[in-house]
């Protein structure tokens, strides 16, 4: 769906991206994160057509933004970290402006805010101005603005800033629930743990290159991945795991563990009975709940 080859922009003082490729697979939901400075704004706007790289080339659904910028942009959603809504407009107007603005003939554009308003759970704000939303609503509203035109990429950065714990569970679902539609979602956030609950895929961007050079998987639903910790260190424990068919350590010292392994309750029983017998002494065994984050440091420590 997002394909970008050896990418390099540069601004009058310094190189921003430099030599950046990556592939992004349709209908994921893909986390793009890195330092500040790293060039990950810089990244987006080119993948949104909005600004030209010195060299290489960007392709969105097959399209290539220095041909085809506004056919890619009838394919594609971008919400910046500040973005801007009419406050005095409703809901329904805000949504029909921005259907009309992303060229949705005025016959079918209210049907288009009306269906854009469903999908971000707005159907019952739709006479309700703008001003009068939640800080939760009107990041809503702004997604909705978003995904009116029914874009196939959407790309987010900081859409969780400023909500409180239950808007953040809310727009996971939303945003879930986008991907699930069809929708091919690119979001970057400082703050990994808000991209826990929904990315599958990383990609981490360092001093204007990705790390690692490609996209890198942090979530399997059929393989996840397991940390385990041992009371008394052993050296042995990282050549121990990588012995065992179908594991596949991630990281691992004299006490931790972090690999990934079968959703299969047998074989991780018999993982457990097989690392007391060699002598483990074994005092936590489970699920990561941090993937992404465990990811994000594994990699920038091999950089």
């Amino acid at each position: 769906m997002i394909d970008v080859a050896d990418l390099v922009y540069e601004y009058p003082t310094a190189r921003a991206l430099n030599g950046v490729s990556l592939h992004v697979l349709p209908q994921t939901i893909t986390a793009l994160v890195g330092p500040n400075g790293a060039g990950k704004t810089t990244l987006r706007r080119c993948l949104a057509a909005l600004d030209a790289p010195y060299a290489g080339h960007v392709l969105i659904d097959g399209l290539d933004t220095a041909t085809r910028p506004r056919e890619i942009h009838a394919r594609l959603g971008y919400l910046p970290d500040f973005y801007g809504l009419y406050d005095e407009l409703s809901v329904r107007r805000c949504l029909t402006y921005a259907a009309r603005a992303h060229g949705i003939p005025d016959a079918l554009a209210n049907a288009a805010a009306e269906k854009a308003a469903g999908q971000v759970g707005l159907s019952d704000r739709l006479e309700t101005p703008a001003g009068q939303l939640s800080r939760g609503l009107r990041q809503r509203l702004a997604i909705g603005q978003t995904i009116v035109h029914a874009p196939r990429v959407l790309l987010l950065d900081e859409p969780a800033a400023g909500l409180d714990p239950q808007a953040r569970r809310d727009l996971s679902t939303l945003l879930l629930a986008l991907k699930d539609a069809g929708m091919t979602l690119v979001v970057s956030s400082h703050i990994l743990a808000e991209l826990e609950d929904y990315c599958s895929e990383m990609i981490i961007i360092e001093a204007g290159r990705i790390v690692g050079g490609k996209a890198v998987k942090v979530r399997d639903v059929e393989r996840p991945r397991y940390i385990i910790e041992i009371a008394t260190a052993r050296t042995d424990l990282r050549e121990f795991l990588a012995a065992r068919a179908g594991l596949d350590v991630v990281e691992a010292d004299g006490h931790h563990a972090l690999f990934t392994f079968t959703r299969n309750a047998g074989a991780r029983a018999k993982l457990i009975r097989d690392l007391v017998a060699a002598g483990f002494e074994v005092s936590t065994f489970g699920e990561s709940t941090k993937a992404l984050e465990e990811t994000y440091f594994a990699q920038v420590g091999q950089s």
